[in-house]
């Protein structure tokens, strides 16, 4: 019965879709962050993705948007990207085994592209938001009754068989989101949907806290840090923060307390040296294949990891670090490409920020631009523990960082243009009143001068 439901609404999304392309982004977005056919019993197994996405792009490009199809710095790299990404499939150490990373990659950096393109206002790039949001958030809260339940007994994940399904990759998905709940609760005008809002924040600091995952807690601390630092009301922000933390994790039990101790003894554990081990693999693999790696995830395999340390490659390991996965996958090349689509969302964003930009800007543009920049650097945090380069939410953040930029320098230039044509509508009329005011003048001369003139009647 849940199947037959999926299938049903995602019909009737997709033939939304046919006349409004977004629709379908939108569907795609909030498929590939809840895959809910997972939690149904496999759709039949009918490819809902590859449906999603074919009717999407094809309604896309048939449609008057892809006329307004423009190519910025982001779209620019991820593109060159997205080369290097094919370019090292080609020359992969095993093809097969990275072929299947390398599709999904490249199906990922599509969605990103069309987000990119179809997120031209502030309605589409806040529906956006708000999928992302409730696509994790609604995981999170469960995770939080659940924490609640068993008195944090036991790590919250997330859906199985799903990118999020590992404790650690779920807590940082659900950090990430932290800042966009908090801006969308500024955007909304409703009471209910801005108390509906604390509430999921709140919930959703808990899940974090119950995944038991350090990675998480660490990307929760610099969440704090930053937003504290950043704001104008600290003793508020501090306040809340304490009272929010300090039960939640007065609450959690002994054996989590232990474990989050172990954060400043990383040398002394052993899942933090086995990481350590993938990510010198991995380092290894990059300079034997310095331009384009030895293929997506291939440091998995042992016969490959052997050949750069036999003694290190006992047995596959992954990079568990978004730097280091592509590192090994994609070589130097690829991995420059790669931060530097990061900066450049940073540069974005702090285009927008700027005092000559932000005046002409509306006010939601700038606030994104905080709260998405605190998005990315808590994933990139995190990121650093845990093999999530090809999670779609970030990527969504990178997007709208990228949309926003390009509607901020839209309505400057806009703004731009209607100050200097009424510069040039004033100077205009000034010209003309000068020209009315001498019109003035030399008639008034001439009147005076007939007035002052000799009447020769009084010479006779």
């Amino acid at each position: 019965m849940r199947d037959v439901i999926l299938i049903g609404f995602i019909a009737l999304c997709l033939a939304t879709a046919i006349r409004y392309p977004f629709a379908g982004l939108l569907t795609w977005a909030w498929f590939t962050i809840m895959t809910p056919h997972q939690a149904a019993f496999g759709a039949f197994g009918v490819p809902l993705n590859l449906i999603i996405a074919a009717v999407t792009i094809t309604a896309y490009v048939f449609s008057n948007e892809v006329s307004r199809f423009k190519v910025d710095a982001i779209t620019s790299l991820i593109l060159v990207f997205a080369g290097w990404l094919t370019l090292s499939q080609l020359f992969s150490l095993d093809p097969q085994n990275s072929g299947a990373y390398f599709e999904r990659m490249i199906k990922t950096l599509v969605f990103v592209l069309l987000c990119i393109q179809m997120a031209t206002d502030k309605l589409r790039f806040n529906a956006l938001v708000w999928v992302l949001v409730l696509g994790v958030g609604f995981f999170a809260a469960k995770g939080a009754l659940f924490t609640f339940a068993t008195l944090g007994a036991y790590r919250v994940q997330g859906l199985a068989q799903t990118v999020l399904e590992d404790n650690n990759h779920f807590g940082i998905a659900v950090a990430t989101i932290l800042p966009l709940i908090l801006y969308l609760r500024g955007q909304a005008s409703g009471l209910w949907v801005r108390r509906g809002m604390l509430a999921l924040f709140c919930l959703s600091v808990v899940a974090v806290i119950g995944t038991h995952s350090r990675g998480a807690f660490l990307a929760l601390l610099v969440f704090g840090g930053f937003f504290w630092w950043g704001s104008k009301h600290k003793v508020s922000i501090l306040a809340g923060i304490a009272l929010l933390m300090i039960p939640t994790i007065a609450f959690m039990p002994a054996k989590w307390t232990e474990r989050m101790s172990t954060i400043g003894e990383a040398t002394h554990d052993a899942s933090f040296m086995g990481r350590v081990d993938a990510w010198v693999i991995n380092i290894k693999l990059a300079k034997e294949n310095p331009l384009t790696g030895a293929g997506l995830r291939n440091s998995y395999q042992p016969e490959i990891a052997k050949e750069v340390d036999a003694k290190r490659a006992q047995s596959a390991k992954a990079a568990h670090s978004i730097y280091f996965e592509i590192l090994g996958g994609a070589g130097f090349v690829g991995l420059a490409f790669y931060l530097a689509i990061f900066a450049a969302a940073f540069i974005g964003a702090r285009t927008v920020l700027s005092t000559n930009n932000a005046p002409a800007l509306a006010p939601w543009k700038t606030e994104f631009a905080r709260y998405g920049q605190l998005s990315l650097v808590i994933f990139m945090v995190g990121g650093a523990s845990t093999s999530m380069e090809m999670w779609d939410g970030y990527w969504i953040v990178i997007a709208l960082m990228a949309a926003l930029t390009r509607m901020g320098q839209t309505e400057a230039h806009n703004a731009g243009s209607a100050l200097e044509q009424a510069r040039r509508l004033s100077w205009r009329r000034q010209q003309r009143i000068r020209g009315v005011l001498a019109n003035c003048a030399a008639t008034s001369s001439l009147t005076v001068s007939a007035r002052q003139r000799p009447d020769p009647s009084e010479h006779c």
